[in-house]
């Protein structure tokens, strides 16, 4: 069962949240002179983004990725290496080292072996991870009803990342597969919103992990999971 933290409003959340992060990186460090942090796209990360990147730590000695990536140039405005270049690799985070997912391939699945080379240079198991959920029960790219779910889900595949497209949503994507996932040594949920509460909740019940496979990361014994919601 997920440690669930509540919080008041999106500033105590995003200040506490940051703290933790930071201070996860700082013990990598120390243990294994480096240390790794997963992150993932959307809105909702952004002012967590802008307050973790002005603590204090060595941040030449971390390595910051993704969880998942529309195959568009990270010029583009849908590049969640653009969202990350744009408010976490600034102020002291500027010195970390960025590593990533899209490639110069034409498609996700023509790059995929390309991007696992990248993720291949990523410390692992992350010292971090921070996913969002969708309302529809998808984390990553991990989308349901996705053609090739089953395969990334799958905790044998032996893959890193996989291409995927959602059903509905736009751009073909390459995401992390849920064993590289769960190669983390804290993952942390960040919702929003009552939405995201119920949705969470409804997730927590029995039922398909295709039909919502955030559950894929709740329902596991492998990496401790952190929720951390405000309304």
């Amino acid at each position: 069962m997920p440690e669930f933290k509540e919080f008041k409003d999106s500033a105590t959340l995003v200040a506490v949240l940051a703290a933790q992060v930071a201070e996860l990186l700082r013990t990598g460090i120390r243990a294994r002179e480096r240390a790794s942090l997963a992150v993932s796209g959307g809105s909702t990360p952004v002012p967590f983004f802008a307050a973790l990147s002005d603590l204090p730590l060595d941040w030449e000695d971390v390595t910051i990725t993704l969880a998942d990536e529309r195959w568009v140039e990270p010029s583009d405005a849908a590049s969640n290496e653009r969202l990350v270049r744009s408010h976490l690799l600034q102020n002291r985070a500027a010195l970390a080292r960025f590593v990533g997912l899209k490639t110069g391939a034409a498609t996700a699945a023509e790059g995929e072996s390309e991007c696992a080379d990248h993720l291949a240079e990523v410390p692992r198991p992350f010292d971090a991870l921070i996913l969002g959920m969708g309302n529809d029960g998808h984390t990553a790219s991990l989308f349901p009803e996705a053609v090739r779910l089953k395969s990334a889900l799958a905790l044998d595949s032996g893959q890193l990342c996989m291409a995927i497209t959602p059903p509905a949503a736009p751009h073909e994507r390459m995401t992390l597969t849920l064993p590289t996932l769960l190669q983390s040594r804290q993952i942390i949920l960040h919702l929003v919103g009552s939405e995201k509460r119920a949705v969470y909740e409804k997730a927590l019940t029995e039922g398909p992990i295709a039909q919502m496979p955030i559950r894929a990361v709740l329902n596991q014994t492998i990496s401790p999971v952190t929720v951390f919601w405000c309304p």
